[in-house]
C-alpha cells in the first residue's frame, strides 16, 4: 500500500480538512512537469519509505492535473500557494509549510518526527 494517497477531487480535500480535527495531515502538492518538484517528490517518498510519523495521513496533489484542489487548500489554508509546497496541519490549522528546495527528507523528519 502507498503511504500516501493522492487527492483529486474537492470531495477528498474536503474530508481530509474535516478530518484534521482528529489526526493531522501532510499533503504534497507536486508540479509533474517542474524537476524542482520531482526532487521534492523523491524525498516525500525517502522520508515516507524510513521510519516516519504513523500519527499522520499524507496525500499528495498534482497542482496541474487537480488545480481546483490545489486553489482550495490554498484558500482553507491561507497559504500562498507555490509548487512543490508541503503543509502540514491539523485541526483546520497550518502547523507548517515549507516550499522548493527546502521540500527534504530531513525537514520532514525534523517537523515530524
Amino acid at each position: 500500500m502507498a503511504a500516501w494517497k493522492e487527492l483529486t477531487s474537492l470531495n477528498e480535500w474536503q474530508q481530509v480538512w474535516e478530518q484534521s480535527a482528529d489526526k493531522p495531515a501532510v499533503i504534497l502538492k507536486h508540479s509533474t512537469t517542474c524537476p524542482v518538484s520531482a526532487s521534492a517528490m523523491e524525498e516525500f517518498e525517502d522520508y515516507l519509505a524510513g521510519e516516519h510519523n504513523g500519527d499522520v495521513d499524507y496525500y499528495m496533489v498534482k497542482v496541474i492535473e487537480s488545480r481546483p484542489v490545489s486553489n482550495q487548500i490554498a484558500e482553507d489554508l491561507g497559504i500562498k500557494h507555490a509548487s512543490p509546497q508541503i503543509l502540514y496541519f491539523k485541526n483546520k490549522e497550518s502547523i507548517w509549510n515549507t516550499s522548493h528546495w527546502s521540500v527534504t527528507k530531513k525537514h520532514m523528519s525534523a517537523v515530524l518526527d
